[in-house]
């Protein structure tokens, strides 16, 4: 990026150019803010050192003032360093308040006026990386959600972006998975994502509350009941691993499942077998689990009956 001098004394370009090009700066000058504006528009320019004015006689700064806000116009962004006399310190003052970077009185000195144009470079060089870097994040952003069905989620950060990519990875693979995060995450939401990015996409995709059924109403639930198999069950009732066959289950709510609860899940999560209550038919189901909890399942019950690796 280059430095831009712009001061209609040709000494003072002079100066600022050979210590700029002394210690390895690339710049340019402009004698007359047309000039540097035409400049601004066709170069790469990192800093602007700008004097305050321009004409025979003029010391009130009103130029570079108007100069400066031309700029800002062109670029909001582009550091501007003010050159002044004492007469138009006033209006550099009045210019630092609308965003100017510094300003500087004539004559400088070389080693600070040295260390605040690095300074602002580095400044200017970090916000480029960084909008190329937003750039890439929104081109990136936009590519996934072109490609896959992301369940109206809409975001920002670079961290939910690996979230949601690594949930269209998995989705691909036929794997039981967990969704872990606090009340309020969009646990739900991201085993959507899984779902309908899957081959099982088509096929149904049955929710419960895990964490929330009692145990006397768990093994009903889950698998089934046959009519008569107790106390107002009059009719065969169809449990959530069954109706979910071919397709997916999502357990929401895992942490909350009593220990009784869990060892019920035990065998059809490991074998997909179980019986209806009421019945001692074994049946099987294809069903990919999805479940999700706001718990440290390392630590409270699940510690206790599982092994995590």
């Amino acid at each position: 990026m280059h430095i831009l001098i712009i001061d209609d004394q040709a000494a003072v370009r002079g100066a600022l150019e050979l210590l700029c090009e002394v210690h390895g700066l690339s710049c340019l000058s402009a004698a007359t803010p047309a000039q540097a504006l035409e400049l601004i528009r066709r170069e790469d320019i990192g800093l602007v050192i700008q004097d305050m004015n321009f004409s025979d006689g003029e010391t009130s700064g009103a130029e570079g003032c108007a100069l400066f806000r031309a700029i800002r116009a062109l670029d909001p962004e582009l550091p501007v360093l003010l050159m002044t006399a004492w007469t138009s310190i006033e209006g550099a003052v009045q210019l630092m308040r609308e965003g100017a970077a510094d300003y500087f009185a004539k004559p400088w000195k070389d080693d600070k006026l040295l260390a605040t144009i690095r300074s602002l470079l580095r400044l200017r060089e970090l916000a480029h990386d960084n909008a190329r870097l937003r750039a890439r994040g929104r081109r990136a952003r936009r590519a996934l959600a072109e490609k896959y069905d992301l369940c109206g989620i809409v975001y920002e950060s670079d961290a939910m972006h690996e979230l949601v990519s690594l949930a269209i990875k998995v989705a691909r693979a036929d794997a039981p998975v967990l969704i872990t995060g606090p009340n309020g995450a969009g646990k739900d939401r991201l085993a959507e994502v899984i779902q309908v990015n899957s081959s099982r996409a088509k096929q149904p995709f049955v929710k419960v509350n895990a964490g929330g059924l009692a145990d006397s109403l768990l093994e009903a639930e889950l698998f089934g009941a046959e009519a008569g198999a107790f106390t107002g069950a009059n009719k065969l009732r169809v449990g959530r691993f069954e109706a979910a066959h071919g397709g997916t289950l999502f357990l929401d709510e895992l942490g909350n499942l009593s220990a009784s609860g869990q060892m019920k899940l035990l065998r059809v999560l490991q074998s997909g077998e179980f019986e209806r209550v009421g019945s001692s038919v074994t049946r099987k189901v294809d069903v990919r689990i999805i479940s999700a909890t706001n718990a440290d399942l390392r630590r409270g019950r699940f510690a206790r009956i599982c092994t995590f690796a």
